[in-house]
């Protein structure tokens, strides 16, 4: 038997041409020494798969089912992997990273890993082996002598990446955005690990220090990795140096808080030329110039942002800004530590005048804890004498720091021509994209805690996550309409003052709570409260409540839920018309 397909063509009157098709289902047989064929079946109302699989079954083949011939053993991962990878060669890291070899594939491994699923290194081999990224890469077998190896190779690499991203988003005359961070170290053999300041509020751990340099968009350049003991000041000039001397940039805008650019390291600017900076004055400086003169605290009644000068900063411009915003949140900070010390001082109080507490010396110890410990001890006014200890707030004090509240001056020497008082306003508090960038390294890209001990694999593991940082921040701007990013912030008038959403920008940021409609639920039986889980619904009077009272109520019987059984009263009803079994009162078993 087989399977005869003909076809016939017609043309019609007005010229189109039709083609008429059948399918026979046919048998061939010899008859008198002639072959004749015999019509078996019309199969041309089948479709055309069913006929074509009918021709492979009658020439011989096996016709296997596309959905259950094909059986999935194992499925890879590929998406989120394929898109920061796809990113990553966009950017060309792999050149970035230096010429083809080993290390620098698990380097590359390494920074795109960091960003798909942040982990630690022994975690991120048996990662690769579950998703197409090792394969991809040929980095599927690596074991973490090989990854230590790359890591190795990567730090001696460190310059030359460093000033590629320079070159490509650092300009000449731009500016350069630096600020300092710390994190704390496991273990107690890391060669960088220090105690100092921590930025992560963890005490009694030792930690490191690093340094990040960033465009004014926050897009991050280079790292700098120093011990945990490490001022800012120290840090700052490290990255000056890195600017100059490694990234060529001979004139550039210098950005830091006011505990990074100090005096010093101002006059240490000056005597480079080309280099500027921007940065802020100190509580101390601000309260001189208001007392000097140069500094009105009238004018912040009627502006919030003035530009002043003063003869202690001779060819610099001082910024004088009041943040309303900021001025509230100082004072009702300010006005929690008050109230929380004054509570902690009436303990004190109470004890002396309980007698508890009787020497003067050890009421001093015992107070001097109390208001040092939120640094208010300035708002404060003690006496202590025998077995008497007294206080008050110093209402002078407190109205003279409230006088300060949200006020800061901007200094930099840039020429207004070239930078005016709101664009400096606005350089300065771009630091905030750096503060982003620390975040997303400490807290997206699993930068800390730092479990390695050799001061090249810290460094390396720092450089790993600010490459992350960097591929991490171009996803961002173009994913941007996918992750509800105001693309089009509004310009501000008043640079002073918080930003503001744009038109198109609310309504994706916007999301309305709507309440879910609640569907009825069907009315529950009562259960019997658990003796443990609802105590305050138990029966006052639990003898009342017991079948027996005389019986010992320590031991509880079996519940019984059967009716019908000859445990259980069934005599009594209830509003519900279930037997008291239902609810938990049971009678004991007859005898």
């Amino acid at each position: 038997m087989h399977v005869e397909t003909s076809r016939s063509h017609q043309v019609l009157k007005d010229g189109t041409e039709r083609v008429y098709q059948r399918h026979l289902l046919r048998r061939s047989y010899r008859e008198g020494g002639k072959v004749r064929k015999e019509t078996l079946a019309n199969l041309s109302h089948l479709p055309d798969e069913a006929i074509e699989a009918l021709r492979l079954a009658l020439a011989g083949k096996t016709v296997v089912d596309a959905d259950g011939g094909v059986e999935v053993t194992r499925s890879l991962p590929h998406g989120h992997v394929a898109a920061v990878a796809a990113m990553a060669g966009k950017l060309g890291f792999p050149g970035l990273l230096g010429p083809p070899c080993p290390q620098r594939d698990l380097a590359y491994a390494l920074i795109v890993s960091r960003v798909a699923r942040p982990a630690s290194k022994l975690s991120t081999l048996g990662w690769w082996q579950d998703t197409t990224l090792g394969g991809d890469l040929g980095v599927a077998g690596a074991s973490t002598d090989d990854v230590y190896k790359a890591m190795d190779w990567l730090v001696t690499r460190q310059d030359t990446i460093e000033a590629e991203l320079a070159r490509r988003h650092l300009l000449a005359g731009g500016m350069a955005l630096f600020d300092l961070s710390s994190s704390w170290v496991e273990g107690s053999h890391c060669e960088l690990a220090a105690f100092g300041h921590s930025r992560d509020g963890k005490r009694g751990k030792q930690q490191i220090e690093y340094g990040l340099l960033t465009t004014r968009d926050g897009c991050p350049v280079a790292v700098r990795v120093f011990p945990g003991n490490t001022g800012d000041p120290k840090a700052f000039t490290e990255a000056v140096t890195a600017v100059r001397d490694k990234f060529g940039i001979t004139e550039a805008v210098m950005v830091g808080d006011r505990g990074m650019i100090t005096s010093a390291r101002i006059k240490a600017l000056k005597e480079l030329p080309g280099m500027a900076w921007i940065t802020c004055l100190r509580a101390p400086a601000i309260r001189k110039l208001a007392e000097a003169g140069p500094l009105q605290m009238s004018l912040s009644d009627t502006q919030n942002l003035a530009e002043i000068s003063s003869p202690d900063y001779p060819g610099e411009r001082l910024i004088a800004c009041r943040n309303p915003a900021l001025a509230g949140e100082r004072a009702a900070h300010r006005e929690r530590l008050l109230s929380a010390t004054e509570a902690d001082l009436a303990k004190v109080t109470a004890m002396t005048e309980a007698g508890h507490l009787k020497d003067p010396d050890k009421i001093g110890v015992r107070v001097g804890k109390v208001i040092n410990k939120r640094k208010v001890a300035k708002h404060f006014r003690t006496s202590i004498s025998e077995a008497s200890f007294t206080w008050a707030r110093d209402q002078n004090s407190i109205d003279a720091e409230a006088a300060f509240d949200g006020i800061y001056v901007i200094r930099t020497p840039v020429p207004a021509d070239t930078l005016d008082a709101p664009a400096a306003v606005e350089a300065y508090k771009d630091l905030s994209g750096v503060e982003q960038d620390f975040r997303i390294c400490k807290d997206d890209l699993d930068l800390r805690p730092i479990w390695h001990r050799l001061a090249g694999r810290v460094r390396a593991h720092v450089l790993i996550c600010m490459l992350a940082c960097h591929l991490a921040w171009h996803l961002r701007q173009a994913w941007a309409p996918l992750t509800y990013t105001d693309q089009h912030p509004p310009a501000r008038d008043n640079p002073v003052a918080p930003a503001r959403r744009s038109p198109q920008g609310r309504p994706q940021g916007h999301r309305q709570r709507r309440a879910r409609p609640q569907l009825p639920r069907p009315p529950q039986p009562p259960r019997h409260p658990h003796p443990r889980h609802d105590r305050d619904r138990r029966p006052p009077d639990r003898e009342a409540h017991h079948p027996n009272p005389g019986a010992k109520t320590g031991l509880r019987p079996a519940r019984r839920t059967d009716p019908n059984h000859p445990g259980v009263d069934t005599s009594h009803t209830t509003p519900n018309n279930e037997p008291p079994a239902r609810q938990g009162v049971h009678l004991p078993r007859p005898a």
